[in-house]
């Protein structure tokens, strides 16, 4: 059988809520696969839908959330670690924002977090490996980002040394993945400190290579950049395990340009857009990525400055599905071909005379 990409899949956490169907697993799966969705990934931040401590130590427990997904029609796709990547690197001036995304006992005490945001990576490559999982997805993490403008002007060795510390505390959690076999699909963003290819390629080099390192692509956050982001499945198609179907329009004006950060969402001249209502090419990104063999889900994310979370949830599935490819095993002119034979190859290049 030929591989294709797997989907549509959907991404919970920016769906769900105190409010049925959104308050529980059994119902927000059963309403994604109302929608279409074959899979789910799941924030293993949200304790309304899941418990990431419990999964790593029950394989019972994993099999009962396996169960429940199965019942309504749908597959995990992937764990989502987003908000404890990101505690695993946090610059000072965003200690107070990013504590939010932490239990209230390690507030205010950045060493604490971080202990337990690596502890959380961790349980998430035990509880991906008792749902038969081979890949999450997560954040980086940033020291360094403060300093993306280069003024006032950055001594040197700043980048150098923020993405030595960044592996340094990488490393050991990439380690545990390498034993359970799951890979870390990095979601290639602005705020991290890995936002963009060439910073891709500094961290990689930093964790050595790392067999478990690899991406998450997301076009919505490079059109926002101005990046070329079919070139850059080109470039590094090998280390992209998981993909976020997420559209976004970057309107420049005179007023401003990408560093339209102060305006607010619906104001910038990038903004992030439901499915078919922004700019990305999802029909090149598609064909690249069956073109280099990826197989593995189309996830929608949905957010978007407009459109109601239900209603572009309810147009994402089927844009999804009409988009993925069913990879051919023919080749268009197969039915003038002939079989091989060495010999007429030798005499239509005329080296038999």
């Amino acid at each position: 059988m030929t591989r294709s990409i797997k989907g549509p899949g959907l991404f919970l956490a920016q769906f769900a809520g105190d409010d049925a169907p959104f308050n529980s697993l059994e119902a927000i799966t059963r309403w994604a696969a109302g929608l279409g969705y074959k899979g789910v990934q799941i924030p293993t931040f949200d304790a309304r839908l899941f418990d990431l401590d419990r999964a790593a130590d029950s394989q019972t427990y994993c099999d009962e959330v396996k169960g429940i997904c199965a019942d309504a029609g749908v597959e995990i796709t992937e764990l989502a670690t987003h908000l404890q990547g990101q505690l695993v690197a946090v610059h000072p001036a965003y200690d107070l924002a990013f504590d939010a995304f932490a239990p209230e006992a390690v507030h205010g005490n950045p060493a604490a977090r971080q202990e337990w945001a690596v502890d959380q990576m961790k349980n998430a490559a035990k509880a991906s490996r008792n749902l038969g999982l081979d890949v999450s997805v997560s954040f980086t993490g940033s020291l360094a980002f403060p300093f993306l403008y280069p003024w006032p002007q950055r001594p040197a060795g700043l980048v150098e040394d923020a993405f030595a510390e960044l592996a340094r505390r990488w490393r050991p959690i990439l380690d545990v993945y390498e034993e359970h076999g799951v890979d870390v699909a990095y979601e290639i963003h602005p705020g991290e400190d890995v936002f963009d290819g060439a910073t891709w390629e500094l961290f990689l080099d930093a964790v050595g290579e790392h067999p478990r390192a690899a991406i998450n692509y997301d076009p919505s956050h490079f059109l926002l950049q101005q990046l070329d982001y079919l070139a850059f499945i080109d470039l590094y198609h090998e280390r992209i395990r998981a993909f976020h179907v997420k559209d976004a329009e970057f309107n420049p004006t005179g007023r401003q340009g990408v560093y339209a950060g102060y305006a607010g969402w619906t104001d910038r001249a990038g903004r992030f857009r439901s499915l078919g209502d922004g700019q990305v090419d999802f029909g090149g990104i598609f064909s690249k990525l069956t073109q280099y063999g990826y197989d593995s889900w189309a996830v929608l994310e949905w957010e978007c400055c407009l459109k109601s979370p239900e209603q572009g949830a309810a147009e994402g599935a089927p844009f999804i599905a009409r988009h993925i490819i069913e990879r051919t095993d023919k080749a268009f002119d197969d039915f003038a071909g002939a079989a091989t034979d060495p010999e007429r190859n030798r005499a239509m290049l005329g080296l038999n005379r």
